[in-house]
C-alpha cells in the first residue's frame, strides 16, 4: 500500500484554497499519468491522489457541495483526457465535479443538504408559508365582508305559492308558506319562548359573534366527503339562513355566503333583534311560520299568552315539524307517525325544561309544575284545501317528497316556488265524487239511524292499467273537516277481494304434492287450471297443511273454515271459477295451504300490494282477506291482471320544476308480475263474477268489466274492486269515527247500515262502483280483454274425487235477493281421465280433506275492482249471499270459528 493511501495530502499553499481543493477531490479511479505529468510540479502529483477515507468520502464531499461543474483536480492535465471513472477533463474540462452551486434567493430545494433533507422546508419558510397564508385568508375575509350585501329580510322570508296542476295542465290550486305569518315584535315574544329557544339551540347566542366556527368547519367537512351535513349553527345564522338567504339548499359556496353573512348581521344587528327575527320567520309546521302562527295553529291563541310549557313545545317544532308534530306525518314519511311523533315530542319538550332551569332561565318550581305534556290542537286545514283537493294535495306531496332523487323535503316543499303537475283528472276527480254522494245521500242518514248509520266512510282509488297513473281519489267528505285519507290505508280489511291472489299464486307457483317426491328441497309442483282444478266447498270445513296433516293453531285447536250464512253447495267439490263466482270460501283457504302462504303473500306483492300492508301471520285466512292494504293500492294490484301480468307501481305526480327547470320526472319502470296467460285466466275468472256471480251490480252498459266482492268479519268493512282493460277501480265502506283518540277508534259493525240487514261488496260499493265507472268511461271506446290461453292441470284438492259430477244448478234456495246476485252456476269442465284421486288425499267426500267453508256470495276488498263484461241478464243470487264468513273470533287463530269473509 502506497504512502498516499495512509496519509492525506500535504497542502501546497495555505490559506481557505487550498483547504477547499483538498475537500474537492475527484472520486474516480486515478488515471496513469501521462509524461506531460510527470515533469508537473510536486504538488500536482498531491492532488492526483485520493484523498483519505477513499472514494465514498470524496463522493460525500462532492455532494455537500452540490452538482459538480467543472473539475479542479480530476484529470491529469491542462485540457488532459480526465482522471477517474466521473472526470471529464482538467481544470479547464467540462467535468461533473467541480464548484458547488450558490445560495439562492429562495432556498428550496435547500442548499448544504441532500437526499429527503432537501425537500424538508425549514423552520424558517414553513412559518413564513403560514404567516402568508393567514395573512391571504384575512385579507379575503376582509374583502369579502366588506364586499357582501346583507339581503332584505322582508323579500328573502317571503314564501311563495306552490301550484298544483290536473293531468291537463290546468291548475288544480296554488297554497303556499305564506298563509299563515304574522311578524310580532320582540317584547311581544314571551320571555320563556326566547330561553327556550336559547337553551335548546345556541347557549352562548348572547355573548358569541354570530358564528360557530367549528359548527361551520365540521358541516363544510362533511360536505365535501359527500355525508351528511351536521348542526352546530348558530341563532344568528339560521336567522340568516331562513330570513336572509332564501336558500336552503346544502353547498359549500351556500355555507361560505352564510358565514359571511351572519359575521356582518351579528355586528350590525342586535341581539334581541336576531333573536325575534329567528322566531318570526322559522317553520314551525302545519304551515306555521313565526311564533305567532305557531301560537294560533297549535294552540289557539296568541304567542305573548304562551306559558313555559307550551314554549318548550314549539321550540321542540323547530327541529323538524315532521318528526315532532304528535298529529304524526305519514303522508310525508310513513314512519313519521302520531304515536312515535309523541313520544319524540315529549323527550325533547322534558329535556327543554330542563334545560332553561340549568341554564337558570327557569326556576325549578316552576319547572315542577309541568308534568303532562302540553297536547296541542288536532290540525286544521286551509278552506283552499277543502273538499276533495286537501286529499290531492297531500297525496301528490307525499309522491314528490318520497321519490326525488334530489334530496328536496317537505320543509323544502313548505317554502313554495315549485310547479306540481300530478296524474289527477279534474272530471274523473268529480264523478267519483259524485258517484259516492248520490249513494251516501239516498242510503245513509245518521239522524234518522244513529246507532247504524254514525261514522260511516267511503273511500276510492282509480288507476289507468296501461300507466299506473291515479286518475282519481276519493278520500272522504271534506279534507279540512275529515283528515284521514280514505284512498290511502285506513286499517280496513279487504275481504274476498284477496282471492284472485291465491288463484294466481296456484296457476304460477302451483300447489304442492304430498306424494310426489321433492325436487332441489322443495315438493313437486303442479300448476292448477281454473277450471279444472276442484276443492271441497262444504260449510266449517277442517283445514289442512298441504300434507294432508290436520293444521291447528299454536293452542292446539283445528280450523273449521265457514262459509257466509252457513252455505255449502249441493255438490261435495267445486271447481274455483265457480268458487270465485260465489265466493266460496273453503276453496280458498285450502287452496292457500296447498300453495303455501308464503307464495300467496308474494304473488299480492308482485300484483303491486305493499308488503307492510300485508298481515305478517301463516293463518288459513290469510287467503281470504285479513290483510288492510289501501285503495290506492288494490286498484293498483288488479291492473295488473287488467295489463295483462305488467305491474306498475300506482303514481301522482308526473313532473316537479323549481325556477322553469325540471327537478323530477315520473319514469315508467313496469314489471313482469305474472305470465300473460295467468293474469289474462284470472281476469276471465273475475269476469265471471261480474256476468253472474255476486258482482252483477257492477255490469257495465257495452263493456267487459272483471271485479271481486269482499266483506269481511263482523261485516266491518265492505269493498268492490273491478276495471276494464282502460281502468282499475276500488271501493271500499267501513264504519269508525276517525275524530276519536286513537286509542279509542275501532271498526263498528255495518249490520243495519244503510237500512239493509248487512253491507256486502255487492251492495253500495258495487253501486258506486259501477255509477262511477259509467262516466267515466264515457266517450271511450270499449275494449276487449284478451283471449286467455289454455293454462295448468287438473287436480282434487280437500279431498275433491274426480269420480263426483257436479249438478248444474245448485238446488239449494238463495239468500239473497235476486237483484244482487244471481244463482246460475256455470257448466264445469269433467277432469281428465289420467288424474287420480290418490295423487291429492284420496277420494270421497270427506277423504280427510280440508273442505274451506265461508261460501259467502260476493267478496269485498280490493282496491283493484273488476269489470265485467256484456249486458248479461240477472237472475237469482247465489246460496250464502255477498256476506263472506269472516273471522269470527280467536283472533285469526283458527277454531270452529271461522275466517275472513268474501
Amino acid at each position: 500500500m502506497s504512502e498516499h493511501r495512509r496519509k492525506p495530502p500535504q497542502p501546497q499553499g495555505g490559506g481557505r484554497a487550498a483547504a477547499r481543493r483538498a475537500t474537492q477531490q475527484p472520486s474516480g479511479r486515478r488515471a496513469a499519468p501521462s509524461r506531460e505529468a510527470a515533469s508537473a510540479s510536486h504538488s500536482d502529483s498531491y492532488e492526483e491522489e485520493r484523498p483519505y477515507g477513499g472514494r465514498a468520502e470524496a463522493r460525500r464531499a462532492a455532494q455537500r457541495g452540490g452538482r459538480r461543474r467543472g473539475a479542479e483536480g480530476g484529470g491529469a492535465g491542462h485540457g488532459g483526457p480526465g482522471g477517474g471513472r466521473r472526470g471529464a477533463g482538467g481544470h479547464d474540462g467540462p467535468g461533473r465535479g467541480g464548484q458547488p452551486s450558490k445560495k439562492r434567493l429562495i432556498d428550496y430545494p435547500r442548499y448544504g443538504k441532500y437526499g429527503w433533507r432537501r425537500w424538508v422546508p425549514s423552520w424558517r419558510q414553513s412559518t413564513a408559508l403560514s404567516i402568508g397564508f393567514l395573512g391571504s385568508l384575512m385579507a379575503a375575509g376582509t374583502i369579502a365582508y366588506a364586499v357582501v350585501q346583507v339581503p332584505d329580510e322582508n323579500k328573502a322570508s317571503e314564501a311563495e305559492n306552490n301550484v298544483y296542476y290536473w293531468d291537463d295542465n290546468t291548475p288544480m290550486v296554488s297554497t303556499g308558506g305564506e298563509v299563515n305569518r304574522q311578524i310580532i315584535g320582540f317584547e311581544q315574544i314571551p320571555k320563556d319562548m326566547q330561553w327556550a329557544v336559547v337553551s335548546a339551540e345556541n347557549k352562548s347566542f348572547y355573548q358569541d359573534s354570530g358564528v360557530d366556527p367549528m359548527g361551520i368547519s365540521r358541516a363544510l367537512v362533511n360536505m365535501a366527503k359527500g355525508g351528511q351535513t351536521q348542526g352546530g349553527s348558530t341563532i344568528t345564522q339560521q336567522y340568516v339562513k331562513n330570513a336572509r338567504l332564501g336558500d336552503q339548499s346544502q353547498t359549500v359556496s351556500r355555507k361560505f355566503k352564510e358565514l359571511f353573512i351572519s359575521i356582518k348581521v351579528g355586528t350590525e344587528m342586535k341581539k334581541p333583534d336576531i333573536l325575534a327575527g329567528y322566531l318570526n320567520t322559522s317553520y314551525y309546521g302545519r304551515g306555521a311560520y313565526g311564533i305567532q302562527a305557531a301560537a294560533r295553529t297549535y294552540y289557539g291563541k296568541d304567542a305573548k299568552d304562551l306559558n313555559a310549557s307550551q314554549c318548550a313545545f314549539l321550540a321542540t317544532l323547530l327541529k323538524g315539524a315532521t318528526y315532532y308534530d304528535p298529529a304524526g306525518a305519514t303522508e310525508i314519511d310513513p314512519t313519521a307517525t302520531a304515536a312515535d311523533n309523541t313520544t319524540r315530542a315529549t323527550k325533547r319538550w322534558k329535556w327543554i325544561l330542563d334545560e332553561m332551569v340549568k341554564d337558570k332561565h327557569l326556576d325549578a318550581a316552576e319547572r315542577a309544575k309541568y308534568t303532562e305534556f302540553p297536547m296541542p290542537q288536532k290540525p286544521k286545514k286551509n278552506n283552499k284545501l277543502s273538499g276533495q283537493i286537501g286529499y290531492l294535495v297531500d297525496l301528490a306531496k307525499a309522491n314528490f317528497v318520497n321519490n326525488n332523487t334530489r334530496g328536496i323535503k317537505a320543509e323544502d316543499l313548505s317554502r313554495g316556488g315549485y310547479e306540481i303537475h300530478t296524474t289527477f283528472n279534474k272530471k274523473k276527480v268529480s264523478e267519483l265524487f259524485e258517484a259516492v254522494q248520490k249513494v251516501e245521500k239516498a242510503n245513509i242518514d245518521p239522524k234518522k239511524r244513529p246507532k247504524t248509520d254514525t261514522y260511516v266512510q267511503f273511500g276510492g282509488a282509480s288507476v289507468e292499467p296501461s300507466t299506473g297513473k291515479i286518475v282519481a281519489i276519493y278520500g272522504g267528505k271534506d279534507a279540512t273537516q275529515h283528515f284521514t285519507n280514505n284512498a290511502d290505508q285506513t286499517g280496513a280489511q279487504v275481504g274476498s277481494t284477496f282471492k284472485p291472489f291465491v288463484l294466481a299464486a296456484a296457476m304460477q307457483d302451483g300447489v304442492r304434492d304430498p306424494q310426489g317426491g321433492e325436487v332441489q328441497g322443495e315438493n313437486e309442483r303442479t300448476k292448477i287450471s281454473p277450471d279444472k282444478a276442484r276443492y271441497i266447498g262444504k260449510n266449517k270445513l277442517k283445514i289442512k297443511n298441504y300434507d294432508g296433516s290436520i293444521w291447528t293453531n299454536e293452542d292446539g285447536k283445528e280450523w273449521l273454515q265457514t262459509n257466509d250464512g252457513d252455505y255449502s253447495p249441493p255438490t261435495p267439490d267445486i271447481d274455483l271459477r265457480e268458487a270465485m263466482r260465489l265466493s266460496v270460501n273453503s276453496p280458498f283457504v285450502q287452496l292457500g295451504m296447498d300453495v303455501g302462504i308464503p307464495q300467496v303473500r308474494q304473488a299480492a306483492i308482485d300484483a303491486g300490494l305493499l308488503e307492510s300492508s300485508l298481515a305478517k301471520s301463516n293463518v288459513p285466512s290469510f287467503s281470504i282477506g285479513i290483510s288492510d292494504p289501501s285503495a290506492i293500492r288494490m286498484a293498483g294490484s288488479y291492473a295488473t291482471f287488467a295489463a295483462s301480468g305488467q305491474q306498475r307501481d300506482p303514481y301522482s305526480v308526473s313532473e316537479v320544476f323549481k325556477g322553469g327547470e325540471s327537478v323530477y320526472k315520473h319514469k315508467d319502470k313496469p314489471k313482469r308480475a305474472f305470465p300473460a296467460p295467468v293474469a289474462d285466466n284470472v281476469t276471465d275468472v273475475l269476469k265471471t263474477v261480474v256476468e253472474k256471480g255476486t258482482g252483477t251490480k257492477a255490469q257495465l252498459t257495452g263493456r267487459e268489466a272483471a271485479g271481486k266482492t269482499g266483506t269481511t268479519d263482523g261485516n266491518k268493512s265492505a269493498w268492490f274492486v273491478g276495471y276494464t282493460p282502460q281502468l282499475s277501480t276500488a271501493i271500499d265502506m267501513y264504519r269508525m269515527d276517525d275524530n276519536a283518540e286513537s286509542k279509542d277508534r275501532k271498526f263498528e259493525m255495518m249490520y243495519g247500515t244503510g237500512d239493509q240487514e248487512s253491507i256486502h261488496g255487492a251492495s253500495f260499493p258495487a253501486e258506486i262502483w259501477h255509477d262511477y265507472m259509467e262516466q267515466a268511461l264515457k266517450g271511450q271506446a270499449p275494449k276487449p280483454f284478451p283471449k286467455p290461453e289454455p293454462w295448468g292441470e287438473a287436480v282434487w284438492g280437500g279431498g275433491a274425487s274426480p269420480s263426483e259430477t257436479p249438478s248444474e244448478t245448485p238446488s239449494e234456495t238463495p239468500s239473497e235477493t235476486p237483484s244482487e246476485t244471481p244463482s246460475e252456476t256455470p257448466s264445469q269442465s269433467a277432469p281428465t281421465p289420467s288424474d287420480t284421486c290418490d295423487k291429492w288425499w284420496g277420494c270421497g267426500e270427506n277423504g280427510g280433506a280440508n273442505q274451506g267453508g265461508d261460501n259467502g256470495g260476493g267478496n269485498q276488498g280490493g282496491d283493484n275492482g273488476g269489470a265485467s263484461g256484456g249486458e248479461p241478464s240477472m237472475s237469482s243470487s247465489p246460496p250464502g249471499g255477498e256476506n263472506e264468513g269472516g273471522q269470527n273470533g280467536a283472533n285469526n287463530n283458527g277454531g270452529i270459528f271461522g275466517g275472513q269473509g268474501g
